[in-house]
Parts: C-alpha cells; structure tokens; sequence
C-alpha cells in the first residue's frame, strides 16, 4: 500500500504545517532589506528562536533540549528551550508567550497536535514561522513546515523486524503476537501503526500470524501518554487472559520505552521472552538487544533532527526557503504541508556495532 494512500486513510496521522508568511509585526520590525540572493531577509541573525517541546516521556527528548539550546548559541541564535511536562494547558501558555516575546521561528514538538490551533494562529498573525518538530500539528493552516524522521518508514521497519525475529527462531504456524501502539494524542503513533499494519496485515489475513487477544484495532491496543506502567498493566492482563496454555512469540511494541514495560511484564509472568521491537535507540533497550532480550530498535539520531532544524531556521533567516524533499504527502485535515523527511534505520544486535559506531553514548555499549 503507498505510503500516501495510507496516510489519507488514517485521518490525522499526517502532519500539519502552515505558508510561510516571512513578515514580521507590523507595528514593531524594521523595514526588511532584500537579501543577497534577491529574496527577502526574514530577520536578524541573532534573534530569538522558540522550542516547545513536550513532556519527557522518552531520552530522545531531553537529549533535543540541550541540542537545541547549544545548536541554536552556536549558530548566533538567542534560543528559549520549554517542556511542558504539565500538559497540553503548559504547552499553550508557553506558545502563547513565546509569540509574546517576538520569537522568529517557532518550532513545536507537540503533546497534542489538535489542541493548539488557537496559539498558532496567533503566531501566524505575528508573522512567525512554524515548524512541526516530530509530531503533526492538526487542523490549522498556521504551520509551515513539518520536519520529522519518516514515520510510516519507522512502522513498516517495526513489521518487518518483527516478522524477521519470528522466523529466526525457527519456523511455526501461527506465531501468537500482540500488539501495542502508542498514545492516542499524537498523531505519530497513528502512523506508526499504519506503517507496520501494511506489513503485518498479509501474515495475518494469511494466518502465518495470530493475535490472540483480537485486539488489533488502534483504539485497542494504545498507550495513554507512552506511559510505560499503562503498558505493562495492559501486558499483564493480556497474559493472565490469553496465555496460560499458548506461547507468546512476538510484541510489536512503537518505541523503547514501551518494549521495555512489555518484557518486564512478560518476564514478571514467568514467560519465555518474546521477539520485541521498539524505537528511539535509549542506552537501556541498547543494552538489552546485545544482550539478546529485546530484539530490535528504530535508531532517529536526536543529533541529526535538532541540526538540521537549525539549519531550516538559518536558511530562513538569510530568506531562504528551506529544502523539502515531501511536498505533498502530509495532509492534516486543513492544508498539504511540505515537508523534510530523514531516513530511520532499524537496528538489532547484527548491526548495532555499525549504526552506532558515530555514537559516542551508545557506541560503547556495542562493544564486547
């Protein structure tokens, strides 16, 4: 199934982002002068850049913090660095001031895609342009550009690492999976379903894979918050439910932090350990794949997202438009909004010395 169709089916799991609009405040910026390459300079080169970032409910996004807050000083930039770790209320509150305090570029990174419609028009209205840092921003025209890892890539390499653990341990008919998708307030973790659905749907229409729990559905099988205790209290009950005779084989699990609730509760149950997949590289699921519990991770290098998103904000403050390489596939629900993808790689323990060789907190951990 093509990644486009796949999107349009799974209603706002595509990510959102708004036209560049370059002006600033009418009342309180300067007149523009045309830049060298005959484009517009859209503002100072030391201006203030705003990040919101969500609740730290994964390593990758405390790692984004300081990344942004070193990348953005570096480049000349006056960077302001927030988590909402109070919820969606902490993220408006701090968009809103953020737009208050004249900020250039806003890049979001949100809890809630569909919840901050209101402060993103008044960036828009302030002549702020907006970038969906990782996740979508729903339903607004007030979005610019979408920067991600691709995301559906990220699902359908969680399928096939799945059904390629499966059959390293020999072959079986059916192999008894489950499945856990994450929470349902970011669209991501729609589209990471959606990807691994379109590899794992064959296997099951054909019956080489079984879920025994029949819950295969999204609305079923998610995690409120990524929360990793709401996980393993799902684990647990599926097991006592499900598998006092059969074997579990397999766990698609979306990210790191989830895998990890599910080995626990299947190792608490006194069970075989089942083939795992997981996301974002953190140490502890690294160290588990070498050491064989977990079987596989999605590494999206944090280093190489936060840097190229620095580089979106210098080409737009030179009044440049910054490069696209997906302009029409992320539709959300309002717009078609273009976008800049990086390429995920799946990494399990045959390949982990390799992927993480440029690694200097994870290369360690691969080493015998």
């Amino acid at each position: 199934m093509r990644r486009k169709t796949v999107l349009r089916l799974v209603a706002g799991a595509a990510v959102a982002l708004l036209a560049l609009t370059g002006c600033g405040r009418e009342t309180t910026q300067p007149q523009q002068q045309p830049a060298q390459n005959g484009s517009t300079a859209a503002f100072p080169a030391d201006a203030l850049i705003g990040v919101s970032l969500p609740q730290k409910t994964s390593e990758n996004w405390v790692l984004a913090e300081q990344l942004f807050k070193d990348g953005l000083a570096k480049t000349g930039f006056k960077g302001d660095v927030q988590f909402a770790n109070g919820g969606v209320s902490e993220q408006q509150n701090q968009i809103s001031a953020m737009v208050t305090k004249g900020v250039k570029v806003l890049i979001v990174g949100a809890i809630d895609g569909s919840q901050l419609g209101t402060q993103l028009a008044q960036a828009k209205a302030a002549g702020i342009t907006v970038i969906a840092y990782d996740r979508l921003l729903k339903n607004t025209d007030a979005v610019d550009y979408y920067l991600a890892y691709d995301n559906f890539k990220v699902g359908q390499l969680q399928g096939q690492a799945l059904l390629d653990g499966l059959k390293s341990r020999g072959e079986k008919k059916p192999y008894n999976v489950e499945l856990i998708a994450g929470s349902p307030d970011d669209a991501n973790a729609k589209v990471f379903f959606a990807g691994a659905m379109s590899v794992l749907k064959p296997a099951l229409d054909a019956g080489t894979l079984a879920v025994p729990s029949g819950q295969t559905e999204f609305n079923q099988i998610v995690t409120q918050g990524w929360k990793a205790e709401n996980a393993q209290r799902r684990m647990d009950t599926l097991l006592t439910a499900n598998y006092t005779q059969a074997v579990l084989d397999g766990v698609l699990s979306p990210n790191d932090t989830l895998a990890r609730a599910a080995l626990t509760s299947v190792e608490s149950a006194g069970k075989p350990l089942p083939i795992v997949t997981g996301q974002d590289s953190e140490v502890e699921s690294v160290k588990l794949i070498m050491s064989g519990k977990q079987y596989s991770t999605i590494n999206k290098d944090t280093r190489a997202i936060v840097e190229h998103a620095i580089v979106m904000v210098k080409d737009l403050q030179a009044g440049k438009k910054p490069e696209i390489n997906d302009p029409s596939s992320y539709n959300n629900d309002v717009k078609v909004v273009p976008a800049f993808l990086l390429p995920p790689l799946v990494v399990t323990k045959a390949n982990a010395v390799e992927s993480y060789a440029n690694d200097p907190n994870l290369a360690p951990l691969t080493k015998n």
